[in-house]
């Protein structure tokens, strides 16, 4: 049997057992026909080996298709040699000892030190804003603290809204946070940020309704705390305010901040990865990947044989 009536075969199967759309049927096709063209020199699809599966994924390379349409090309023919190997029509399938393409990671979006002055400027001026009614006022001065803790700190914004209010009855440098899998780390506080977060807990605890929540910033909610989507969604009206567009600010981009500033002024790798709380020192040297791309950016926008 040819390998055009193999794939017709696989087709009817993934239509009939698996209920496959018509898109997805479509999809099969288009990959499978592709790699038996590619193959037909080497024997075809239906006899390919693994070194012909790795033949044409090289082959995608070099035609310019990213990692990720590889890594669905190389799915569809995992079905397809899965399919063949339980009909009996292959003793063995050949893609098992085959890599999947990695996908290049995608660079973490992050802001400009003079960005994040004009956000921490913007939010600083609205909170000492004249006129404003008590729950305006309280807003503002919330969201200044949020934008000083965040910067400050590089938290993740899980971490930041189920802060105790104990933090801000401290007054040390550093205070400890619970990041994931429970583990704790100290996280750095600025004076500004320091000041910021007891403004907003003289307001707190002056609210009679909040007396008894343990957290910095208490929310009528199940959980207690102000919610993230709610955050985020102040944050990016702030942003947009400061004139920085709502796409490109959120609390993470923050917290990418906080990394890459402290990079970009020398701060080493490890401690920052200790700041972060990554387990894996690779998930912190991304950022060193931002800071060559901003390097390289810069040579090729005004150095003078940049051209």
């Amino acid at each position: 049997m040819s390998s055009a009536l193999r794939i017709e075969s696989f087709l009817e199967m993934m239509s009939a057992e698996r209920g496959a759309s018509d898109n997805t049927l479509a999809a099969y096709r288009r990959d499978l026909d592709d790699a038996q063209q590619v193959l037909a020199a080497r024997g075809g699809l239906v006899k390919a080996g693994a070194g012909d599966i790795a033949y044409y994924l090289e082959d995608l390379s070099t035609r310019g298709f990213a990692a990720s349409t590889q890594a669905r090309h190389l799915s569809a023919l995992r079905q397809f040699y899965r399919f063949l190997y339980a009909e009996g029509l292959r003793g063995d399938d050949p893609t098992t000892t085959v890599d999947a393409p990695r996908k290049a990671r995608s660079l973490p979006k992050t802001m400009g030190e003079t960005v994040v002055d004009r956000l921490l400027a913007r939010a600083e001026a609205e909170a000492g804003e004249p006129g404003l009614s008590d729950n305006e006022r309280a807003l503002r001065v919330r969201m200044q603290a949020i934008v000083e803790l965040l910067y400050a700190t590089g938290l993740r914004v899980s971490e930041l809204v189920q802060l105790p209010v104990t933090v801000a009855a401290r007054n040390d440098r550093f205070f400890a946070v619970t990041g994931k899998g429970g583990k704790d780390r100290l996280v750095p506080l600025s004076p500004v940020a320091r000041e910021a977060i007891k403004a907003w807990a003289a307001l707190r605890n002056a609210d009679p309704q909040w007396a008894d929540s343990r957290f910095l910033f208490p929310a009528r909610s199940k959980e207690g705390h102000l919610a993230r989507q709610v955050l985020a969604r102040e944050l990016k009206a702030l942003g947009t305010r400061a004139g920085i567009r709502a796409a490109d600010l959120s609390p993470h981009v923050l917290r990418h901040a906080f990394a890459s500033h402290l990079l970009q002024n020398g701060a080493d790798l490890r401690a920052v990865q200790q700041l972060l709380g990554h387990a894996d020192i690779s998930t912190t040297q991304i950022y060193t990947h931002v800071l060559e791309k901003t390097l390289t950016d810069l040579v090729a926008n005004h150095h003078p044989l940049a051209d």
